[in-house]
């Protein structure tokens, strides 16, 4: 399912110039490109290889190598859910499973209408309070099935 999205090539290029003399430079670039669009676009690579004096294959090597790169752009929620030991103890692997029922997607997805992108994270630092996860940058302890649908419904009061 290959569909092409618009992505801004001033941005990419903005910050491959700003880090481009820093030593490592490929990985804190593609970091940034994530943070400033939501995602690393498969366009972007020839241009950071160009201006990173690299190979194609060297650039799409690392982006492919590290599973936080995004290949598209996410949803207009993000949901991190933790999928380690202590979560999964603690009622994680019933809630990652109410969690992909509600959004109506798998872990690495987005849903059909846009609205969320569902990602594992392996330990939020939050152990004492498992279950937890990550909501648009936000972190949630104790998280029960229950306690996830009234987040989701405070999250649609607010974008109406």
């Amino acid at each position: 399912m290959s569909h092409q999205h618009s992505w801004d090539r001033a941005v990419v290029e903005s910050i491959a110039h700003a880090f481009k003399d820093k030593p490592g430079a490929l990985m804190p670039i593609l970091r940034r490109i994530q943070d400033e669009l939501g995602w690393v676009p498969h366009d972007s690579v020839p241009v950071l290889a160009e201006i990173l004096n690299l190979t194609r294959a060297e650039v799409h090597g690392v982006l492919s190598f590290y599973h936080d790169f995004r290949h598209e752009p996410p949803g207009r929620n993000v949901v991190r859910v933790c999928r380690a030991e202590s979560c999964q103890a603690m009622g994680g692997v019933a809630l990652a499973e109410h969690v992909k029922h509600r959004l109506g997607c798998e872990f690495g997805a987005t849903s059909s209408d846009g609205a969320f992108t569902l990602e594992p994270v392996y330990c939020l630092g939050n152990c004492a309070c498992s279950p937890a996860l990550v909501i648009n940058g936000e972190l949630f302890g104790r998280v029960t099935p229950e306690r996830f649908d009234a987040v989701l419904a405070a999250l649609d009061e607010v974008s109406q």
